[in-house]
């Protein structure tokens, strides 16, 4: 069994009927891309994410047509059983649009404020001061999102003025972690001296290069308990984008450090928005933090292996298995926890198929035609012949309805 990583103590928060913080599973986030105003694509979209499994969904609410639009989706949401949060972000016009139409204030499910983009000097404190209030009358919690492309100027500008009188001065990448930490904690300083409780806020310092996103987020995990919301911004796009993410989030949460991720991947025309769900999941699952889906073990092919039989079987078991989730999750209790091995030859294929729930051994160039099956560590049946792949998702079938059923409860 995986050790379990030590979780960070942190506040929990509210956010609609999702709670993250407080030993909660880490949450998963996403945003959609569409014009909010746009209220066919935006609704399109946000159903999209859900189904992949977005726990909470952010919407760009930047207009006047945005804030019109965001109540109707949100209907429509509910009225065809999405329940999932969602959250308005707001920059620049936050105090205005949410002022200016209460109903769009009272439909969210939280807030995102960027305390860089809200004004500057006394109208900064003014305009946030009113998005603080607006969410503590509707009970609403609020996300203080610091990003390092849209710091706070004059808070930067004083720390590095400051930073120029010392004898021993910090480069500029210490000084920009340092003014992100100043910020959110200011901001949730003043967002309490405003009325709203600290289990309504969340906080987030993310930056795009990732050894200062890491750096920032364990120095303000260390200065303070609110629940942080992880995320690498910019990563970029396809493999660049989700390595960088997957790093930098799995540094973090290996150390116990947030409560709820996004992964943020530059959009591309042949890749749904979902995959940035998608990868956030995976990336939950290999830590042992959340389970969603049966995990697939499989070789990755040598001068021994026949490719064509071990590739074409893992791929099969890997589309059967997400073709039956939605059945199986609702059957079979759990089931999100089973691990399949599909090896190649004998070098690793028994051994691996053993530490499996369930696993099969295919045979390699030089080897007998047949396929040994391993059940809870042990042999349990040999496969030959045409029918292999047929033969053993039967099995599976069979072990999972066998080892995942309810037991009825003992009469007394």
């Amino acid at each position: 069994m995986m050790p379990k990583i030590k979780r960070r103590k942190s506040c929990s928060v509210a956010v609609g009927p999702v709670t993250m913080g407080g030993g909660n599973p880490v949450v998963i986030q996403s945003m959609t891309d569409t014009p909010t105003a746009n209220i066919p694509a935006t609704l399109r979209q946000t159903k999209s994410l859900i189904t992949a499994g977005a726990e909470i969904v952010r919407w760009t609410i930047n207009d006047e047509a945005a804030a019109e639009a965001a109540p109707a989706i949100i209907q429509k949401l509910r009225e065809t059983g999405y329940h999932t949060p969602i959250i308005g972000d707001f920059h620049f016009n936050g105090h205005i649009l949410l002022s200016r139409y209460p109903g769009l204030a009272k439909s969210l499910d939280k807030y995102r404020i960027n305390p860089g983009n809200i004004g500057t000097g006394r109208r900064h404190d003014e305009n946030f001061r009113t998005c603080i209030k607006i969410a503590a009358d509707h009970n609403k919690p609020v996300r203080i999102g610091v990003n390092s492309g849209s710091l706070d100027k004059e808070l930067f500008t004083a720390l590095m003025a400051r930073n120029a009188k010392r004898k021993k001065t910090k480069n500029s990448r210490d000084i920009t972690g340092q003014a992100m930490i100043d910020s959110a904690l200011k901001s949730a300083s003043l967002a309490e001296k405003f009325g709203l409780s600290k289990n309504k806020i969340v906080l987030s310092v993310k930056m795009s290069e990732l050894q200062d996103m890491v750096k920032v987020y364990q120095d303000i995990a260390r200065q303070s308990s609110y629940a942080l919301h992880l995320g690498l911004t910019e990563a970029g796009s396809d493999l660049e984008g989700i390595i960088a993410s997957t790093a930098s989030l799995a540094i973090l949460l290996q150390q116990g450090i947030g409560d709820t991720i996004r992964v943020s991947l530059t959009p591309q025309n042949n890749r749904p928005r979902t995959e940035e769900v998608r990868v956030c999941r995976l990336i939950l699952q290999a830590l042992g933090l959340r389970y969603f889906v049966p995990k697939v073990v499989s070789c990755p092919g040598c001068g021994r292996t026949n490719s064509t039989d071990y590739q074409t079987l893992a791929g099969e078991v890997k589309t059967y298995v997400n073709k039956q989730m939605p059945l199986w999750k609702n059957s079979f209790p759990g089931v999100e926890k089973l691990t399949i091995a599909v090896m190649g030859c004998i070098v690793n294929g028994p051994g691996e198929s053993r530490h499996a729930d369930i696993g099969i051994s295919l045979p390699g160039i030089t080897e007998k035609r047949v396929a040994p099956v391993y059940l809870n560590g042990q042999q349990y049946k040999i496969l030959k012949g045409p029918h292999i792949a047929k033969q053993f998702l039967e099995l599976l079938s069979d072990y999972i309805a066998d080892t995942y059923t309810p037991k009825p409860a003992r009469q007394r």
